[in-house]
């Protein structure tokens, strides 16, 4: 079983599972703002057969990163995944397990209704290609492409929503989607930060290193004693957006104990990214990213006040009125 982030607030353990993608009422107007489609409603089913269309033609918006227009399917659409590179990238292939950030227009076959529609909203999508993070048609239509690509794909219930559909979207369960995605960027397990190494001058802080090769970095704690209030600094400045305190984001990170050194938690340990809302860890750790820049390996030092304070996660490692010190690699926002 995989170990749930140990930074998270007491929120629901399907946190990083994301909601459905539209609603019943939802149009061109009202289409989501990048968030995934859930996979619980579906069920298990045995990997399609990839096949050439047939698929509705991009009508306007022909470039990449530019908003397209997708006609209303004709005829009938495969009962497979028919899949289309429309251009095609030079970038990292995405692997499966790998999260992307993409931009993506989502509609129902029959009716063109649009579901998701990111490039109006201007907040990319950032989700999992793995399986229960969100639903089967993505993961196997995505896997194996490289970023800077555009790709055309329809999925049938079988790989979408199921016989069920989802009455919140408008997605019945006869209904075929097709979207239309631009990959912007992808990571996976070795992701790093990427930018320019700070200096680590302050001998109250612990050291951080600076590897950027995917490996857990090393964190040296000093043997002074733990500052009582929230420390946050760059090891790696990176040049991307700022993050604000309503953000998604993406990182790699690992955890230690000021008093004693020990790892508690580590995303490189488990081989898996973690992806959450600032609004929902601990307040140590939203303080200490909010106005951080993507791409940055951030040092966050977290007293107890902002921490557990005297109620730490059971068997998690973290003592009593524990000092936690975290290395924070900020791979995406959203």
């Amino acid at each position: 079983m995989r170990r749930r982030s140990l930074i998270l607030a007491a929120v629901p353990a399907g946190l990083v599972t994301l909601s459905a993608c539209g609603d019943d009422k939802s149009d061109s107007s009202k289409a989501s703002d990048g968030k995934s489609p859930s996979a619980s409603g579906t069920s298990a089913a045995p990997p399609p057969k990839i096949v050439d269309g047939p698929l509705p033609a991009i009508t306007a918006g022909v470039k990449f990163g530019e908003k397209p227009t997708i006609a209303k399917g004709s005829g009938e659409p495969s009962d497979q995944l028919a899949v289309k590179t429309v251009i095609a990238g030079s970038g990292k292939t995405v692997a499966e397990g790998d999260y992307i950030q993409a931009n993506c227009v989502g509609q129902i076959w029959d009716t063109a209704k649009v579901l998701v529609d990111t490039y109006q909203t201007k907040k990319p999508l950032l989700t999992q290609l793995a399986p229960g993070a969100t639903i089967d048609g993505w993961r196997y239509a995505l896997t194996g492409k490289k970023t800077g690509s555009r790709v055309q794909f329809s999925v049938p219930p079988t790989w979408g929503f199921g016989k069920d559909g989802d009455a919140q979207a408008g997605i019945k369960g006869t209904d075929t989607l097709v979207f239309v995605f631009d990959i912007q960027d992808a990571f996976g397990p070795k992701s790093s930060a990427k930018g320019k190494v700070v200096a680590q001058d302050d001998a109250g802080v612990p050291k951080v290193g600076t590897n950027t090769d995917g490996k857990s970095p090393s964190v040296e704690v000093p043997k002074s004693k733990a500052p009582t209030k929230l420390v946050a600094e760059y090891v790696i400045e990176g040049d991307g957006a700022v993050l604000a305190a309503d953000d998604t984001v993406l990182v790699q990170y690992k955890g230690v104990i000021w008093n004693t050194g020990k790892e508690f938690d580590s995303t490189y340990g488990r081989k898996a990214l973690t992806s959450f809302s600032l609004q929902q860890v601990v307040k140590g750790w939203a303080q200490g990213l909010i106005g951080r820049k993507v791409g940055s390996r951030v040092v966050i030092v977290v007293p107890p006040a902002l921490g557990y304070g005297d109620n730490p996660p059971s068997g998690s490692g973290i003592g009593k009125d524990d000092t936690m010190v975290f290395a924070v690699d900020v791979l995406a926002k959203v």
